[in-house]
């Protein structure tokens, strides 16, 4: 059996125009870059085939530079390349996806929680080949600052006080870019030659400031860094840490802005409204719940073909139990598919099966409904 199918059912033929990418055997329009499969195109090269941006979503920041590679999330979230099938994705996130790439906007992705909203930043990113994802984690002490940058203000007197009192030479103007921290927007906004991908998640957590915060940001695509501009006239150029683990960038004159807007996933559980203003500059998609055959790939991409044959019964009785109690994520059913097929030593009779899925789906319920009562 091909590692690219998953086991227990046949393959399926490619989902026609309505559900997922083209109808089979049609050529996808050519205005779409993002294909919807989160497998790596070969032979693509954005540069060479992202048009130019409209002329208002035109920046001009300096000294492009190549995005990291992946890391460990890719596969931790998406599950190893080799795994996946070539299906595409509905044909309403594809072209939600392609037009904010085109546009340079942020995307705003709406859905239930566990849908696979977060999920997505990840799928563009492998398949367009633009490297290391930035992710910004929202909680209700989120910040615009937070996600700029951070001066370690403390840890800077500090160490002048510990170079003053071992009579080193008395300059730590040059070193501030060492308590200096971009955070994952800040970094995003670098010069970067490709798109960064910047995944702002779960934005409706945040404090009731910060999504109008955000909006000169978004709009303009760059911002200052105080600390640096009040030592710029004598260190125009400073190195200071970013986002991604063991890499500094450079900034000059305390000024980051970017050459390329970076693809900007915003994702929200709807728990509030945005305002106009922040509406008016992302592009809006709602997900929707994976199906059957969806839900079938991303067990088969986790497990390398060792999902077994129990896995359309698995999914079939996992759609059941969403569609009649609700409030269960796609997590939970990867946690059922790893304690029955994964070795673990769980009992997979018929009997055992019932009660590792009670244990897991029936828990989660039961949280929800006494948080109703």
């Amino acid at each position: 059996m091909s590692a690219d199918q998953p086991p227990g059912r046949p393959a399926a033929a490619p989902r026609d125009g309505n559900g997922g990418g083209p109808p089979a055997g049609e050529r996808p329009p050519a205005w779409w870059l993002y294909h919807g499969t989160g497998r790596p195109r070969p032979d693509f090269d954005l540069r060479r085939e992202l048009p130019a941006p409209p002329p208002w979503r035109t920046f001009g920041g300096g000294d492009p530079q190549p995005p990291p590679p992946e890391d460990d999330d890719f596969a931790r979230r998406l599950g190893p390349v080799e795994n996946l099938r070539p299906t595409a994705a509905d044909r309403a996130e594809i072209e939600a996806v392609n037009a904010a790439l085109l546009l340079r906007r942020p995307l705003l992705v709406t859905g239930p929680p566990g849908v696979g909203k977060s999920s997505l930043a990840y799928r563009i990113s492998r398949e367009l080949r633009l490297g290391r994802v930035l992710r910004w984690p929202i909680s209700s002490r989120s910040t615009l600052a937070g996600g700029l940058h951070a001066y370690d203000a403390v840890g800077r007197v500090q160490a002048a006080a510990a170079e003053r009192a071992e009579r080193r030479k008395n300059d730590t103007e040059t070193d501030i870019g060492d308590f200096l921290r971009l955070g994952p927007l800040g970094t995003a906004l670098l010069p970067h030659a490709l798109p960064r991908v910047l995944l702002i998640d779960e934005l409706d957590k945040s404090d009731i400031d910060l999504p109008n915060d955000l909006l000169d940001v978004l709009e303009e695509g760059h911002f200052r860094i105080p600390e640096l501009e009040r030592v710029s006239g004598n260190f125009p150029q400073v190195k200071v840490h970013t986002a991604d683990p063991g890499v500094r960038a450079l900034v000059r004159n305390g000024h980051v802005q970017c050459a390329e807007f970076p693809l900007i996933v915003i994702t929200s559980n709807g728990e509030r409204a945005f305002p106009p203003a922040l509406r008016r500059r992302c592009l809006h998609f709602e997900m929707e719940e994976p199906d059957e055959e969806r839900l079938a790939d991303m067990v088969a991409a986790h497990f390398s073909g060792h999902a077994g044959p129990d896995v359309q019964r698995m999914v079939a009785d996992f759609l059941r139990q969403r569609r009649a109690r609700g409030g269960l994520a796609i997590d939970q059913l990867l946690n059922a598919a790893y304690l029955l097929r994964s070795g673990t030593g769980a009992e997979t009779d018929e009997a055992g099966f019932r009660r590792i899925l009670d244990l897991i789906w029936q828990r989660l319920n039961d949280v929800e409904l006494k948080a109703v009562e």
